[in-house]
């Protein structure tokens, strides 16, 4: 007669005797779960990271750090683990595995490897040793990579001429960005196949595509002194923008003569693609993070609401010298009025004391927000550096109504933003703007009504030849608005000056923070840039 295994399994007054002729019976009849159940739940613990749930599933409890060993040392960005066929015993078992481990800024890497495991407790476990993390993995023993990377690439304008050589002018390095030693923090962020104290980009588009330029170094995956994969690296993709070397220089020669902080950002109508950004003052980049209320160049938003509504170019409005609207008293710059004028020329002449009413009366403060936001206020901007996106608040009464219908209020907006409303104006549809064309954007292409924009091309024609950038030099052909934006507080405010507008497919904006009167100031310095072009 076979030897048998007798266990008495007690609960509370009952008492259960079980006998079995061989030893595995036991195990079949009373082993909670499989070795595939538990081999499964250890791996997909695996796979996300969670000790915890890896540690539960031991038989002997102990700390998993060669775990995070491994992920901190090849930047481990995610792990699949593929079980195999179960190879079972009496009381052990295994279950080969294949884990793929993607590895930050280098590729894949695929192993096989064995998890064995144990019946404790008439519970299947995992029998974990350092073998089952990697065959070769001992104790003591360190994963670590040696990179070699490729030689990085190029920043160029949209002429595919290089910018990134530290020779550009400063608005143009003020985009590019430069390189600078990684420390600690750029390695944690970046991951480790880079090492501190190598080159990395620091600002501009050098830190915002550095991956794309740095390319995939060749990487050996090393545990101690053994090299355990080789994986190829891949040439990095040079960064194309949209910046026009003849629309920078021209941009550059417009601001470089004025004594105030001045910016002008130019872009094509009929793409957003950004053709010029200058500064003539570095550190704080105004043409992108400016956040200047846009004084009067908003008025042409408004007009495009108005236009909309059903008021004409041609239609009779009055301009007169003062007007109070849910109690703001409102005036025209210089106290200006001219009576009983056409809607054109209320516009050419900036008359405050007609939009207001207007804008109450035809519009009202969704409709406002609306129209702002077709062309482009409260939208993400993606341009490939940080900008800053302009900002329309829905008016909360009918004075905060009034004030955002000629631009002030809490509206602001940098360069960038106004010189896209100008292309929105120029080319019939807002489009994102942006500095590198094949980046993807977040916002969508805003169509505006084809009536609109025709009426709105006259009345900033009107503008140039006959209004308040009469006497700037503007070429022909030349469209614009201008723009006396007040700041600050107290009885006598300072004002921005600002100019936008579009010439063919150019559409450009111009702010001079402090520097008055936007057809005096601001409109020569567009004359400047359209000459030059």
């Amino acid at each position: 007669m076979a030897r048998g295994r007798t266990i008495a399994i007690v609960s509370g007054a009952t008492v259960l005797v079980v006998g079995a002729a061989a030893g595995g019976a036991y195990y079949v009849l009373h082993t909670r779960g499989t070795p595939a159940q538990t081999a499964q739940r250890f791996a997909a613990a695996w796979q996300a990271g969670d000790k915890g749930a890896m540690t539960a599933e031991l038989a002997m409890p102990q700390q998993l750090t060669a775990y995070d060993q491994q992920r901190t040392a090849l930047a481990v960005e995610s792990t699949a683990v593929k079980l195999g066929r179960v190879t079972e015993g009496d009381d052990r078992a295994s279950v080969p595995y294949t884990a793929t481990l993607n590895l930050k800024n280098i590729g894949a890497w695929t192993y096989q490897g064995t998890i064995d495991l144990v019946v404790a407790d008439r519970t299947w476990k995992v029998d974990w040793k350092p073998a089952t993390l990697h065959p070769s993995l001992t104790g003591g023993a360190a994963f670590s990579l040696t990179t070699k990377w490729p030689q990085r690439a190029e920043i160029t304008d949209a002429d595919g001429d290089r910018i990134d050589t530290g020779t550009v002018g400063g608005s143009v390095q003020q985009l590019v960005g430069y390189l600078s030693k990684a420390t600690k923090k750029d390695v944690a962020r970046l991951g480790s196949s880079y090492k501190v104290g190598q080159a990395v980009g620091f600002d501009g588009l050098q830190k915002a595509f550095q991956e794309q330029l740095a390319g995939t170094p060749a990487t050996e995956i090393k545990l101690g002194d053994k090299t355990l994969e080789t994986i190829e690296g891949t040439e990095g993709e040079p960064v194309q923008t949209s910046l026009d070397p003849r629309a920078q220089a021209a941009a550059v020669t417009a601001v470089k003569e004025m004594k105030k902080p001045t910016s002008l950002v130019a872009i094509k109508a009929s793409t957003g693609e950004i053709l010029a950004v200058v500064n003539n003052v570095g550190g704080f980049n105004r043409a992108l993070d400016g956040r200047y209320p846009p004084g009067s160049t908003f008025k042409a938003v408004t007009a495009i609401g108005l236009l909309d509504a059903g008021v004409a170019p041609q239609d009779t409005v009055t301009c007169p010298k003062n007007v109070n609207v849910g109690g703001l008293s409102i005036r025209n710059s210089d106290e200006e009025s001219f009576g009983s004028i056409s809607f054109l020329d209320s516009f050419a002449h900036s008359c405050n004391t007609t939009f207001a009413p207007l804008a109450k009366s035809k519009l009202g403060a969704e409709k406002l927000l609306d129209v702002a936001e077709d062309v482009g206020f409260n939208q993400p901007l993606n341009i490939g550096v940080p900008a800053t996106k302009a900002s329309f608040p829905k008016a909360t009464s009918d004075a905060e109504l009034a004030a955002e219908s000629f631009g002030q209020a809490r509206i602001t907006a940098s360069p960038l933003s106004i010189a896209s409303v100008a292309a929105a104006i120029a080319d019939g549809a807002w489009r994102p703007p942006t500095l590198v064309p094949s980046i993807k954007q977040k916002a969508k292409e805003r169509k505006l009504p084809e009536e609109v924009t025709s009426g709105l091309h006259t009345m900033m024609s009107a503008v140039v030849t006959k209004g308040t950038a009469k006497s700037a030099g503007l070429p022909a052909g030349t469209h614009g608005k201008t723009g006396t934006a007040e700041y600050g507080t107290g009885e006598k405010l300072d004002s921005h000056a600002w100019f936008m507008g579009f010439k063919g497919d150019v559409a450009f904006a111009v702010v001079v923070e402090g520097g008055g009167g936007g057809g005096a100031v601001a409109a020569p310095v567009a004359a400047t840039f359209l000459k030059n072009l």
